[in-house]
This record gives C-alpha cells, sequence and structure tokens, in this order.
C-alpha cells in the first residue's frame, strides 16, 4: 500500500492487537510506513469484535487500523510460519504487545530473530515490559490505570476511583513504543545495528505522572484528586458560570494581574494572600471564594470574550460534539474520512503530527478485511497464492 511520509520505504510487521501496538503501528502508518497485520486465523485482532458497529463492522477498528494490510497466519502451522519468516526476511520492524515469553514459546524471541534477521528492529509493548518480578503477569489498561497512580489523582475529593475517560495507559504505550521505534530506525540508519525496544504499559503511565511524582519525593505529601484544579498552578481549573463552566489558566503573575482588571476586581491584585503563585496555590479556596460568586454573574460566551479580550487563556467545558465542531478541527485537518467498501463514509480523529514536506490528505484509506491481502503479500514474497 503506497504511501508517503517520513517512513515511506519502512515496513512494519504488526503482530499487536487490541489497542496500545496497533495505536503505535497507525501512528507509523501516518508518518508513511507500510504496516501488515498479522493476524490470527479466524477471529483475527480482538478488536475486530468491539463497538460501536455499523453494518455489524467495528469502527473502533477502523478507526485504530486504516491504511494497513492483513494476512491470517497461524505461527505455530509450519506452511504459515514459512510465509511469516519470509515477511520479517523483508520487514524493518516487528510490533508485539503479547504477555513477555509468548514470542520465545513461538521461536520468535529477540534473540532468536536478531541472529537470523539482523536489520529487523523488535519492539515489544506488554503491562509490565520483558523484566522484573511482574514482568509475565498480564495487564489491561484499567490495570495499569490503577497500578500506575494515575487514578488516584483523577477525580474530585473524596470521589470514588475515577478512570480516565481514555485509555491513557493503552495510548500512552503506543505512543512511547512509536517514538522509541523512530529512535531505533534513526541509530539503525547511523550505524547499521537493530535494537530491541521493550516497553512497559506501567512505566508509562509513571513517565505521564507529570509533578505528582515530583511533589511526592519533594514534599512527602502523596497527590490526591483535586477535581479540575492544577496542583501548582492557581488561578488555573474550571470554575462555574451563570449557564456552566469555564476554564481559567492564568499560568503566572502577569497573567493574574490582566485577570483581576478584566473581571473588574483590581483588589484581588493588591490582596497580599495572592501577591505570588505560590501565595496563591496556598490560599486557593480562599481566591476561590472570591472569583466563584463574581463568576456566576454572567453565562460562559460573555466570559470568554472579555477574557480573550484582555489575553487571558481560557474556553468552554466542550462535549466531544462541541469539541469537534470547534473551526480548528476543520482548519487543521482533524476529522478525515476514510471510505470502507462495506460500511462507506467513516469520520475519525486526523492526524496531529503536521509536517511541512509532507500532505495532510482529508481521506485516508480504510481498514483491512481479516486476510484481506493475503495474495498481494504472497505474490510480492514470492510464494505461491
Amino acid at each position: 500500500m503506497a504511501s508517503t511520509g517520513p517512513l515511506s520505504g519502512i515496513t512494519v510487521i504488526d503482530l499487536s492487537r487490541i489497542l496500545a501496538g496497533p495505536y503505535c503501528t497507525l501512528l507509523m502508518a501516518e508518518l508513511g510506513a507500510r504496516v501488515i497485520k498479522v493476524e490470527p486465523p479466524g477471529k483475527g485482532d480482538d478488536a475486530r469484535h468491539y463497538g460501536p458497529f455499523k453494518e455489524g463492522r467495528s469502527t473502533y477498528f477502523v478507526s485504530i487500523n486504516r491504511g494497513k494490510q492483513s494476512i491470517a497466519l497461524d505461527l505455530k502451522a509450519p506452511a504459515d510460519k514459512r510465509v511469516f519468516e519470509a515477511l520479517l526476511a523483508k520487514g524493518d520492524v516487528l510490533v508485539e504487545n503479547f504477555r513477555p515469553g509468548t514470542m520465545e514459546k513461538l521461536g520468535y524471541g529477540w534473540e532468536t530473530l536478531h541472529a537470523r534477521y539482523p536489520r529487523l528492529i523488535y519492539a515489544a509493548a506488554s503491562g509490565f515490559g520483558h523484566s522484573g518480578p511482574y514482568s509475565r503477569h498480564p495487564a489491561y489498561d484499567m490495570v495499569v490505570q490503577g497500578l500506575g497512580g494515575i487514578m488516584s489523582i483523577t477525580g474530585h475529593p473524596g470521589s470514588p476511583p475515577t478512570r480516565v475517560g481514555t485509555s491513557i495507559g493503552d495510548i500512552g504505550a503506543g505512543l512511547y513504543t512509536a517514538i522509541a521505534v523512530n529512535a531505533a530506525l534513526l541509530h539503525r540508519e547511523r550505524t547499521g545495528e537493530a535494537t530491541k525496544v521493550d516497553i512497559a504499559m506501567f512505566d508509562c503511565q509513571l513517565a505521564l505522572l507529570e509533578n505528582a511524582i515530583m511533589r511526592y519525593t519533594t514534599t512527602g505529601d502523596i497527590p490526591g484528586p483535586m477535581g479540575a484544579r492544577h496542583p501548582s498552578i492557581t488561578p488555573f481549573e474550571a470554575f462555574p458560570t451563570a449557564d456552566g463552566h469555564m476554564i481559567i489558566a492564568a499560568g503566572n503573575d502577569g497573567l493574574y494581574l490582566k485577570l483581576c482588571a478584566a473581571l473588574g476586581r483590581p483588589d484581588l491584585a493588591q490582596d497580599p494572600r495572592f501577591a505570588t503563585n505560590d501565595l496563591r496555590n496556598r490560599n486557593g479556596d480562599a481566591l476561590r471564594a472570591a472569583l466563584d460568586p463574581l463568576l456566576r454573574g454572567k453565562p460562559t460566551a460573555e466570559w470568554i470574550a472579555i477574557l480573550e479580550g484582555a489575553g487571558i487563556p481560557c474556553g468552554p467545558i466542550n462535549n466531544v460534539a462541541q469539541a469537534l465542531a470547534h473551526p480548528q478541527v476543520k482548519a487543521r485537518n482533524m476529522l478525515v474520512e476514510t471510505n470502507d467498501p462495506k460500511i462507506g463514509t467513516v469520520r475519525i480523529a486526523g492526524n496531529p503530527m503536521k509536517l511541512s514536506a509532507f500532505a495532510d490528505p482529508p481521506t485516508r484509506p480504510p481498514a483491512p478485511d481479516l486476510d484481506g491481502d493475503r495474495a498481494q503479500i504472497l505474490r510480492e514474497l514470492g510464494l505461491q497464492p
């Protein structure tokens, strides 16, 4: 499947399923790589069976696997193993997200593959990585969200445990895998050496905790959920208005002074409790008590017009429909279409990676049928369909 992008000419053999690995290979396909999904015969990637469905086809699968190709292979069957090994001989990158040890049982662990295919980069995304006492434990997105601490700082104080609204465990691992694979490709280009990429979803959750780890290691205090409030900057949170809520993000002392002027409360700028961000953070409840009744006096749109005019970062809290209707979405091509031969047009998220040397078309190739590219792939490998 011809594609243009900085990874044009790179072939990715994709053994991964569901989300973490497929999200990595989606990003690589968006950057121009050819991605060949190797799926189990009969059922294929588990994501093919996840809703929402249209005409019996998983649009979840379509959104993550657009622009890829598919061949169904049983890696325990000798004939299919020969096809798989022919693919590996022509591939640049192998991506898998099995539990550690699975590839070794199949005869395709890193040591074996590196000896046979010395230019093949091997990327593994798993729950806990290929080392450590939890290495062989299974994990899904929710498991690592809980173990990695991110759920403990999500939601409101006193609320029950709250999952991050997107699959940050899987998506985070997919992003880090894609970054590492691209670095490995650059390393191979410079040195000729292929490497193994070992990504753990649990590790990624820790890395994504941002300043929560630093706050704990610095102060000894265990961070907890703070609702929509930023832990280190004040005022930097959601506030009620006459008809809903809005975000105000006064990220420094200068913006705070502008905010006070725009709100008609210059006295708050002179209050010694709020003179610096550190003091505002310590006295956040008092500042909130002063701002809440004021902001409830006008609707969101009116406040946004006032604050944007004063140069204050702010915005509404959109639902998904409102977010997609924002004029930036069309301007940045962040809602694209794929024309699926079975279900017609499907609108999906665009590519946030904009590169000046390459086009960002408004359409994308469809996701493959299970085993839909077998004949083409076998011909290219010099094997009989």
